[in-house]
């Protein structure tokens, strides 16, 4: 790689880094795992010690992730900063780290314990007193006050036993695995988002601006290191965590005391094969420096200190048995299968199922019930199959195929021309309706509050539902259903009665989404909408006049056309117009300045949120896409603007700012 490859490709990681470093930090909602991160951050380093011209004061590899931010409170400088640590990932890179050490300091003693995952926290008591408990932030400057949640999590002490002048402690807040799964429990009960691993709930909890809630989810917090001192003076590491013992603060289980390279490696490995019986999560272990006048010596750089590192322990995977292959069918018919294995914990969370896509993917794993599979999951989030360890394979195993006919109604299957998809023949199976009546009521669509999959099910199977229009009918029988107890009590069924109900005045494309058309998502229903103005100006549409609609091509024009010409659908149609389902739109452009244009927004704009920005587009004929392409006109960047900011830049597509895209609407 030459210098000018070199520039290109850092600026690229750079705008990627910062991106998931954004969505790690501040938005609590990472959509890479931690491994895919470290493994770019790895080669951002190599490339800037090859190159250390190019390297900028902005760059990842020189400050500190994450920046304050004031949903939780006020904002608090920091008297200490609150620095990342240099990330290992070898043997080698541990060793390389003790021995310059052992160069630099006089017989060092190395203290090897847990990285918690979840999020630091620092602890200020005044006289013995707990007075503001601060957030990371961005590390450097200021970070978050949240002293009132702090107060509520059991671990933390509001007065110390043995109590100093001022104390500063920094721990890391994390959700132990059994409230992890209470709380994820409650979310479903609730039908609202489940969270993904415990760092993200933990993180989102602690930012509550109602403490009530933090305390119900139950935070738990170990302490790592005194940051500031005065009225006592302590030697080293250990012997501060032995005060801090001494006042019922808990710290970090189990650290061990080591003098030389083969002990730290031993204290390491011996944490890594206890990860599965702790009950909560680790991202790695840190190996410190015990001597605290030594680490005074040694300092720190501008984004990490120098004497400690952070080893990252390989993506975790699991190993177990295949007990089954569960088959779904969706609302357009496709059977989709799910491996059905021994229960294994990963990234924080109990999984037992995975998807197995269709019969390709079945035929390339070459996987039987009865098989040991290795789990993982990708981006820490959702549970994959890696691979079959045929090695282990039982005897007289079978290799699987999907049926000839519905697992729900018997119909007989056919594999669906040029694609992997094995269908469901029938019409009137009703696994296709409970599915469809799902999408109906969903986020996307309708959006009607509380109607979870297990009513929609349960109205299905007693009849209650027999079309998506039936749902407005529902209040007729309000009675049944309260005295059956299908939705709860009558409370629960009048709050979703009338959720139906306030659905009714919805714009019309989330009507149109909610139809399930195949290739008519919710933008393309925006699209629609706005060109033809309402459901009844759609139906009369031909496909000359469907394809002039922007992103609408012909195999999703004639989709249109093929669910209007059916006579059930038009049935549909007219009985929700009988019972006040609104068919007009409500978006109709103001002008149309932007008429036909693609704009992606991304980053954090000055003042426009990403929602107000998408509405000002929209307003003026644009249409506001999730993804550069070459169809793209023009990217709407701000701060942190990412992977599709150079994805513009790659593809030519011209980048413009706030006060351009307003200067432009004027």
């Amino acid at each position: 790689m030459d210098r000018n490859q070199a520039k290109i490709r850092i600026q690229d990681l750079c705008n990627q880094l910062e991106y998931h470093s954004d969505r790690y930090y501040n938005m609590d909602s990472p959509e890479i795992s931690d491994h895919e991160y470290d493994t770019m951050m790895q080669e951002l380093k190599l490339l800037e010690k090859e190159y250390p011209d190019l390297v900028t004061a902005d760059s990842p590899t020189q400050k500190v992730g994450g920046t304050a931010k004031r949903e939780a409170g006020v904002l608090v400088r920091h008297n200490v900063p609150m620095l990342s640590l240099q990330d290992v990932f070898s043997k080698e890179e541990v060793e390389e780290f003790v021995e310059e050490m052992q160069k630099q300091l006089d017989d060092p003693e190395f203290v090897v314990e847990y990285k918690i995952d979840g999020l630091s926290m620092a602890l200020r008591y005044q006289d013995g007193v707990l007075k503001t408990a601060v957030t990371r932030g961005d590390g450097i400057n200021f970070g978050e006050d949240v002293t009132v949640n702090a107060k509520v999590i059991s671990d933390v002490k509001k007065k110390l036993k043995v109590p100093v002048e001022y104390l500063e402690i920094r721990g890391e807040v994390y959700m132990k695995n059994q409230d992890f799964d209470r709380v994820n429990e409650m979310q479903e009960l609730k039908g609202k988002k489940t969270f993904a691993n415990p760092r993200n709930c933990a993180a989102g909890t602690l930012r509550q601006l109602d403490s009530k809630i933090t305390k119900e989810r139950g935070l738990s917090m170990f302490v790592f290191n005194i940051q500031q001192v005065r009225g006592k003076d302590f030697e080293t590491h250990t012997q501060g965590y032995e005060y801090l013992k001494q006042n019922g603060i808990p710290v970090i289980d189990e650290y061990r005391v080591c003098k030389n390279k083969e002990e730290v490696w031993e204290a390491i490995c011996a944490i890594g094969e206890n990860r599965g019986n702790l009950g909560y999560d680790i991202d790695g272990a840190v190996v410190k420096i015990n001597s605290l006048s030594d680490r005074e010596k040694l300092g720190a750089t501008s984004k990490v200190p120098r004497w400690a590192v952070a080893y990252k322990y390989p993506p975790e995977e699991k190993e177990t048995t295949l007990l089954d292959v569960e088959l779904s069918v969706g609302r357009t018919g496709r059977i989709t299968p799910t491996a059905i294995f021994e229960p294994v914990r990963l990234c924080g969370t109990t999984v037992s199922r995975a998807t197995l896509h269709n019969q390709d993917f079945i035929d390339e794993l070459d996987i039987r019930i009865g098989d040991r599979i290795l789990v993982y999951k990708s981006g820490e989030i959702i549970p994959k199959i890696r691979k079959v360890l045929k090695e282990k394979r039982p005897k007289h195993t079978e290799a699987y195929h999907l049926p000839e006919f519905c697992p729900v109604c018997g119909a007989k299957t056919e594999r669906e021309k040029d694609t992997a998809d094995i269908k469901c023949t029938s019409p009137n199976c009703p696994a296709q309706l409970e599915r469809h009546i799902i999408n109906f009521v969903g986020r996307d669509a309708m959006d009607i509050k509380g109607f979870g999959t297990v009513y929609v099910e349960e109205l299905v199977h007693l009849g209650y539902l027999k079309d998506i229009a039936d749902i407005y009918v529902l209040k007729e029988y309000r009675e049944e259903l309260i005295a059956q107890g299908i939705i709860g009590k009558e409370k629960n069924t009048d709050k979703l009665l009338l959720a139906i109900e306030k659905s009714k005045e919805n714009d019309a494309y989330q009507l149109l989404t909610g139809f399930g058309i195949p290739n008519v998502g919710k933008a393309a229903a925006k699209s629609i909408l706005r060109e033809f103005g309402s459901i009844k100006n759609l139906r009369e549409a031909d496909e000359e006049a469907l394809k002039n609609v922007n992103d609408i091509g012909e195999v999703s024009a004639r989709c249109i056309l093929e669910f209007f010409a059916d006579e059930k659908n038009q049935r549909i149609i007219e009985r929700m117009e009988q019972y006040g389902v609104n068919m007009e739109s409500k978006e109709q452009p103001k002008g149309d300045k932007l008429a036909g244009m693609t704009i992606v927004v991304t980053g954090t704009l000055p003042t426009l949120g990403r929602k107000e920005a998408a509405n000002l587009i929209e307003q003026q004929g644009g249409k506001v896409s999730g993804s550069v392409s070459k169809k793209t006109a023009m990217v709407l960047a701000g701060e942190n603007a990412g992977s599709k900011l150079s994805k513009a830049q790659e593809l030519g597509v011209q980048v413009i700012s706030e006060e351009e895209l307003l200067a432009m609407l004027k």
